[in-house]
């Protein structure tokens, strides 16, 4: 009778075993569906939602950080056809992003409009001087005037030039640079990022992803349309992705992150890198790829955004995108910091730039069950195009067409350690603990049922053998 009720609690056993491995293993997709629901609610921008917090006010500090480039031959340039030799000078920062989205207006369609406040405070302590630190930069008025005025008029640009005393390259301050000084050419306000303080970007119309998370924070409309006015191409116009502030949760590392960028006036794609920890969350981090910017002979999907073949050598350079057609004709052009993955002849033509991987690549960390940036760094060089003439004196030394840098910022924000504490609570707590749960029971379950099925299976034999005896 005794044996007879060990087999039977054995048999008890190995069932109770396997009935908690089968929770456990019931656990696993009920828990998936518990914390895809949970995101999904929490993901959608509507009022009372952690991504509505997020989304319409930055929790994190937002930084732009400007190195200028000083020309240290100015004369030899002038006089003798030198090549332009630059050191960077910097950091400069300031705060950016600070302001609140303006005017948000829930829409009917499941979209979202808003407008996104510029502003800029400047940050000594974050700095290698004051905004008067002066450098010698090119002479933005004389550089835009020399696309913008017909050749035909160049000998009344000439005259202009010489009656105000202006030339090729000029001394400023770094704050005259970036954010305006009255021109003695132009008799206007003359800046790298004139105007700024005081405008908006936008309007943007994006999906709040309430009937469709894949879609969330997706740009349906900027400016009121679907497309952009900018490259005559229907592939180039395109407005793809997100603003970059965050993505459709679940992210899905085999795919590339699209997102649109009103500062270079066009949608970017960045590829997977690498799993990174940051202050104890996993995120991916995606990066820019080289074939972003590269030669449509390289990259054909590039060329519809070739303006000017002259300049680019029909088409073959690679590193940098002509956004005169957003820029009211103006030659700037945009890069990577130090023409990073541009053609060899950018960096030879103007000395003195080391491109770096490290230092001047664009990235976002992305936390991959939100979909939330929770750092990155986008790094661009604003550039203006020069070349040569017969007719203007500043020009006539001037061998070829010439990309040249004139500042190269960093904009970056990360998370601080109180915003990483409360996301980890909130979420990535909640999911390690559903999944510890999952994996002891069913650990637990198999192991209570193999050590009961085993000693079942020893007392059984035992007790045969006694029979026999």
């Amino acid at each position: 009778m005794g044996c007879c009720n060990r087999r039977c609690g054995l048999i008890v056993g190995a069932v109770i075993g396997a009935a908690v491995a089968i929770l456990g293993g019931i656990l696993i997709p009920l828990g998936n569906i518990i914390i895809e629901g949970t995101v999904e609610k929490e993901a959608v921008i509507e009022p009372g939602t952690t991504a509505h917090d997020n989304w319409v006010s930055t929790g994190a500090a937002v930084y732009r950080q400007f190195w200028l480039f000083d020309v240290k031959n100015p004369l030899e340039v002038l006089q003798y056809g030198a090549l332009p030799v630059v050191v960077e000078k910097g950091p400069y920062t300031y705060r950016t992003r600070y302001l609140p989205k303006e005017n948000v207006t829930f829409n009917a369609n499941q979209t979202v409009s808003f407008l996104l406040p510029m502003g800029a405070i400047f940050e000594p302590s974050m700095s290698v001087g004051p905004e008067e630190d002066q450098v010698t930069s090119l002479n933005l008025a004389v550089a835009a005037a020399y696309s913008l005025v017909p050749k035909l008029l160049h000998s009344v640009l000439e005259k202009m030039i010489n009656s105000s005393s202006s030339s090729l390259f000029q001394r400023r301050t770094v704050k005259e640079m970036l954010w305006g000084y009255t021109d003695p050419l132009l008799k206007g306000k003359v800046g790298l990022f004139v105007p700024y303080n005081g405008t908006f970007d936008g309007y943007y119309t994006v999906y709040n992803g309430k009937d469709d998370i894949s879609k969330v924070g997706i740009i349906d409309r900027w400016r009121g349309e679907k497309t952009l006015p900018f490259w005559q191409d229907s592939y180039c116009d395109m407005i793809n992705g997100t603003d970059a502030s965050s993505f459709p949760p679940f992210v899905d590392k085999k795919k590339p992150l699209y997102f649109f960028s009103s500062d270079i006036c066009r949608s970017v794609s960045a590829g997977f890198e690498a799993s990174l920890d940051l202050k104890g969350i996993e995120v991916y981090r995606y990066a820019l790829q080289p074939n972003t910017l590269a030669a449509p002979t390289i990259n054909p999907d590039n060329q519809c955004f070739c303006r000017d073949p002259l300049i680019t050598k029909d088409c073959t350079m690679a590193g940098v995108l002509d956004i005169s057609s957003c820029q009211d004709g103006k030659p700037i052009y945009i890069s990577l910091p130090h023409f990073l993955h541009g053609s060899p002849s950018l960096r030879e033509n103007v000395l003195g730039l080391y491109p770096n991987e490290e230092h001047h690549v664009t990235y976002l960390d992305v936390e991959p069950i939100t979909g939330f940036t929770l750092r990155f760094a986008k790094r661009i060089q604003v550039n203006m195009m020069y070349g040569p003439s017969k007719v203007i004196t500043v020009l006539k030394k001037v061998k070829d067409y010439t990309i040249f840098p004139v500042v190269w910022l960093n904009e970056t924000a990360a998370l601080d350690d109180a915003t990483a504490d409360r996301f980890k609570k909130e979420l990535i707590s909640r999911v390690q603990m559903l999944e510890v749960i999952q994996q002891a029971l069913l650990g637990v379950g198999v192991a209570v049922f193999v050590l009961c099925l085993i000693s079942y299976c020893v007392v059984r034999r035992r007790d045969n053998q006694s029979k026999l005896v």
